[in-house]
Formats: structure tokens, sequence, C-alpha cells
């Protein structure tokens, strides 16, 4: 099974990443957490890097993160985009159709 990527140190100097931010004890982020493996379980790979807020507070502080869950988009080296409120499975993917077109080059 597929599971979430742990973020290191030399991930967040990427150009391109999506960053799900949580914290251990959070109850929505646990619910958020299981619409992305339900994400990456259909697609077979790693779409997601994920990161405990409470181990890089700098980090929440550099980016002004406001709340968890947090999916933070990275691209061509700006963070474009933070999405606080994940709603359901359909809502994220209108986000990586967006973010990673690349998910949906083979279907149809």
């Amino acid at each position: 099974m597929i599971r979430l990527q742990q973020i290191q140190e030399n991930d967040l100097e990427k150009d391109h990443y999506i960053l799900y931010i949580y914290t251990p004890f959070c109850g929505t982020c646990a619910l958020a957490r299981t619409m992305l493996d339900k994400i990456e379980s259909v697609h077979q790979e790693n779409i997601f890097y994920e990161m405990n807020a409470s181990l890089h507070p700098q980090y929440m502080q550099d980016y002004q993160i406001e709340s968890v869950p947090c999916l933070l988009f990275k691209d061509n080296g700006e963070i474009k985009e933070k999405v606080y409120a994940f709603h359901s499975i359909p809502n994220i993917y209108s986000y990586l159709m967006k973010y990673k077109p690349e998910l949906f080059a083979n279907d149809g």
C-alpha cells in the first residue's frame, strides 16, 4: 500500500510539491489524510508529501500556515495555494487537475 511520504529537509527546496500539513491528534487531519490516501491508492503513486506541523514551527511561520489540515501547493518555486477545507475527494481532485495535470494525461 502506498503511504504519504514524510517530507525531508532537501525536499522543501524542490520547485514543485504538494504538501499535506497536519498534527497527530487532529481529528479533521485524520479525515483529510484518508482522502489523500485514497487518491494515492487509486493512482498507485506518491502524490503528496506530509509534514507534522509540530516538528516544523519555522516552516509554519515562514509560510504563514494558519491552521491544519493544510494542503500546500508549491509550483515553479512559489507557494501557489493553501487549502484548509478539504470538503471531499472530488474537491481535492479539482486542485490536482490544476497543479498536477500529468496525473490525468493517460485517462480516456
